[in-house]
């Protein structure tokens, strides 16, 4: 099943999500590489594709895993949860309508 994995930043948290990007994306390759992610990608704070320094306000992954569990598991070990960029993480099932 598809799940939406939404996490908000940490005000501030520009410099850590910077530093730790190369390992987050790593993990999202893998999860390309097996064919299960769907999309990902930052919220920029403010209305532009490259905020600048005043940088994300979180990001959004949609992903397929074995169960929503599984899903929260695998977003515990992400780099910027580790790092502290995240300062909160929601996992909801996800159902994909369209295109």
């Amino acid at each position: 099943m598809l799940y939406a994995i939404i996490a908000e930043d940490v005000p501030g948290s520009l410099e850590k999500r910077l530093q730790v990007r190369p390992a987050h994306v790593e993990r999202l390759k893998a999860l390309l590489a097996e064919g299960r992610l769907i999309l990902a990608g930052p919220h920029p704070l403010i209305d532009s594709e490259d905020p600048g320094p005043a940088g994300f306000s979180g990001s959004l992954i949609v992903a397929e895993f074995a169960s929503r569990e599984a899903a929260i598991a695998w977003a515990s070990e992400d780099p910027y949860v580790k790092a502290g960029v995240y300062g909160a993480v929601t996992v909801k099932p996800f159902k994909k309508a369209l295109p």
